[in-house]
């Protein structure tokens, strides 16, 4: 059984660290496969996020984006709070370009 204090849906970690706009937006980027998590591709928007997991999406404009989980939040709150969630892996990004769409 999963703890669920210790894993969070796809979608969700997306949307509540700010890196989408919407849930739906989210959850069509994982469906399309543009996803990868911890190298292995994923098709589904209810694969399990953990802290420590390395996600590489692509965003718009072709920018390939690559973070690591480092926080689950508990709610989508602030941009800033999200952002604390990640660490972007990527040096010399621009901070202010966090939401894939």
């Amino acid at each position: 059984m999963k703890d669920a204090a210790t894993t969070m849906r796809l979608d969700r970690f997306l949307w509540w660290a700010r890196l989408t706009k919407t849930r739906e937006t989210a959850r069509v980027l994982a469906e399309q496969g543009r996803l990868r998590l911890d190298g292995r591709p994923i098709d589904r928007a209810h694969a399990a996020v953990r802290v420590g997991n390395v996600l590489t999406f692509a965003a718009p404009g072709g920018q390939v984006r690559v973070i690591r989980v480092e926080a689950l939040p508990l709610r989508r709150g602030p941009p800033a709070e999200g952002r604390g969630c990640y660490l972007d892996l990527q040096a010399g990004d621009d901070p202010r370009e966090d939401e894939v769409d």
